[in-house]
Parts: C-alpha cells; structure tokens; sequence
C-alpha cells in the first residue's frame, strides 16, 4: 500500500511541475561601495521551478569622489520560491563572471563573483518589480572590493 501513495505522490507532483519560465529585467539601483553612485543593468533568465539561471549586465558610472566605473557581466543561479508567496517571489543567489572596473585612464579587467537576494512581487500578470542586493568580490588589482549594490526593477515574466 505505501508503495501505491509513493507512486500517486510522484504523479501528483509531475502533473504540478510548472513549465520552463523566462523573464527579463531593466533595473536601475546603485553602488554604494566606496560611495554611493548610479548603477543600471538587464538580467535575462529562465528556470524550472526553484532553480533559476540567469545572466547580467550592470554599468555603475564613476563619480567624482574617487569611486571607479564599474562594468559586470555575471552568470547566476538562483534558488526561489516554487510559487509567489501573497505575490512574493524571494530567492537567493551565487554568480561569478568578469568585470572592468576603470578611474581616469586606470583600468582593470578580472574575475569576480557575487552573492545576495532579493524578491520578485507580483504587480498584475506577467508584470511584476524586482528587489535585489548583491555583494561583489573582485579578483586581481580591483580598486575597491567588496563592491554592494541594490537595485529596483521592472521585470516581465514570459
């Protein structure tokens, strides 16, 4: 009899499964290590229900009190919620990719990884805003690591 609820459990669940989903985010936020500065990127992912993967770009300008530009192009795996909570969607993530980070005519190209979370809420449909803080530990001669960046964004389920 047990053997008969394992079986129907495990056809339960694979009638459940969600499809493969994508989304795409523009975000904008900022850096705040070693100041606060303007940062803007886009992420692109697409996963099975808790696992997620996802690449992006973000550009944080440099200011005028020293803090470096700062390019990154990351590709991430993301563990999340199966479904959206009362519209919320947290989950958690870990990426590693390269960076330029450039002051003045000093530049530096390197590795670099990144881990933090956030939380997509649902606003109606396939539309929904993502929250997000990562933490960045850059490779080789960066000027400033750890780099800690929040951002705000607009993101499309598809």
């Amino acid at each position: 009899m047990s053997l008969f609820r394992g079986v129907m459990a495990a056809f339960v669940l694979a009638a459940t499964v969600a499809p493969a989903a994508a989304d795409i985010t523009g975000f904008i936020g900022s850096a705040t290590s070693p100041s606060s500065r303007l940062v803007r990127g886009v992420a692109l992912g697409a996963g099975l229900v808790v696992l997620a993967f996802e690449f992006e770009y973000a550009d944080a300008i440099e200011d005028d009190s020293g803090a470096p530009s700062l390019r990154t192009g990351m590709g991430n795996v993301l563990v999340q919620t199966p479904v959206p909570i009362h519209r919320f969607q947290p989950y958690l993530t870990t990426g590693a990719g390269g960076y330029r980070e450039r002051l003045g005519t000093s530049s530096e190209t390197n590795f670099g990884i990144n881990n933090g979370g956030g939380v997509k809420i649902t606003l109606a449909g396939p539309l929904r805003v993502r929250l997000d803080y990562r933490v960045f530990s850059l490779r080789g001669s960066a000027r400033v690591s750890p780099v800690h960046r929040f951002y705000a964004g607009a993101n499309l389920a598809f």
